[in-house]
């Protein structure tokens, strides 16, 4: 399981993710810069980390990289929990305390998930970087 996806490189995937395309290092610093005051070089610096930490591959595109996700929101969220979950002493009671948090339409979600798993168990969903685990 890769380590959770610091405050900056959240953001900047979180439009990798949205966008679904190969971006450039100056589409998501223009788009973070509608929030927040950054320099291209940080922005560059994040899509870096993040390529060697195997979350975006990227291509020459001129003098420049484009960069796409290796992986979906979805697939990374579910890591997360998976982790979470797989750190408890007890697992069953961390699944009910967090089931007992969840809204009535997170619970809806929750079975329409358990449904599909059940009618097609084998995982077709992405990878994580490291992991090569859905």
């Amino acid at each position: 399981m890769p380590r959770p996806l610091g405050e900056l490189e959240d953001a900047v995937m979180t439009r990798v993710w949205q966008w679904n395309r190969p971006v450039t290092v100056r589409e998501v610093l223009e788009d973070l810069q509608q929030e927040r005051s950054i320099a291209y070089t940080t922005v560059m610096t994040v899509m870096d980390n993040l390529h060697q930490k195997g979350w975006v591959r990227r291509e020459v595109d001129g003098r420049a990289y484009r960069y796409t996700a290796v992986s979906t929101r979805a697939a990374y969220s579910a890591a997360l929990m998976n982790e979470a979950w797989a750190q408890s002493d007890n697992p069953a009671a961390a699944l009910v305390a967090f089931f007992g948090m969840m809204s009535q339409d997170q619970r809806e979600a929750l079975n329409d998930a358990i449904r599909i798993v059940q009618r097609d168990p084998v995982p077709g969903g992405d990878t994580l970087p490291g992991t090569g685990t859905p």
